[in-house]
């Protein structure tokens, strides 16, 4: 896939769960499942398994689109008491694909397929949205300016590293990918006067990362600094 495409993809299940207004553990889950693992794994899937199946042979935008649906589909059945129905998924694509016109019977074989590709392994708990509630917690906890996170700023943020090729590198790393949300959240929407970053005990190590606000305070692209701390921590993680 083409850093363009993976752009284009990644942004239609975006704006494609905004259509279907769910919420935003379903629309994370489902970045995790499709960018993180769907994606990462097709290759050597289609090396070892062989591509016979038509959505993977070859692979168009159009089956991309489709499987990001899926993703979305399978988020909802997991974190949802009432379901996504595949009707409405499928009602969706109908005006949202323009290449292909998919069937149900399409969905649900593309359900399948893409359960093949994952190893049916669906687990959402190891993900940067799940990790980034947990530090906003434990940041309130101990720092009363933790209070003035904006929470949809770092669902804002986490859109565009999903959006952007250069943050790939924190993806392996979700604990990484969620502080260095958390930090670049706060140095955007905190007055800098009001810059409080204390030691946070995320996981087993201790991160200060009040020295990297400074870099962060210049006019560098927003994935760009959330790849330059992510990167800190992590290797201060491992």
């Amino acid at each position: 896939m083409s850093p363009e495409m993976r752009v284009r993809v990644l942004g239609f299940l975006i704006e494609s769960a905004h259509t279907l207004e769910v919420s935003p553990i379903v629309k994370y889950s489902a970045l995790s499942l499709f960018a993180d693992r769907f994606c990462r794994s097709l290759s050597s899937f289609r090396v070892a398994k062989g591509s016979g199946n038509w959505l993977l042979q070859p692979i168009r935008e159009s089956n991309l689109q489709l499987f990001a649906l899926i993703s979305i589909w399978i988020s909802s059945k997991i974190h949802d008491s009432g379901p996504i129905s595949v009707k409405r998924l499928k009602s969706l694509g109908d005006k949202t694909i323009q290449e292909q016109h998919f069937t149900i019977r399409d969905f649900l074989e593309a359900e399948v397929v893409l359960l093949q590709v994952l190893d049916f392994d669906i687990g959402t708990l190891n993900t940067a949205f799940i990790f980034l509630k947990d530090l906003i917690i434990q940041f309130k906890g101990v720092a009363k300016v933790g209070e003035q996170v904006n929470f949809e700023a770092c669902m804002d943020i986490m859109d565009i590293c999903y959006e952007k090729e250069q943050t790939s590198i924190l993806f392996s790393s979700p604990i990484s990918l969620a502080a260095s949300i958390l930090v670049a959240s706060y140095v955007i929407t905190t007055p800098e006067q009001r810059w409080e970053f204390p030691v946070i005990p995320w996981g087993k190590c201790l991160y200060f990362v009040r020295p990297f606000l400074l870099i962060l305070q210049s006019d560098i692209h927003i994935g760009n600094a959330v790849v330059f701390v992510g990167t800190l921590i992590f290797y201060q993680h491992i």
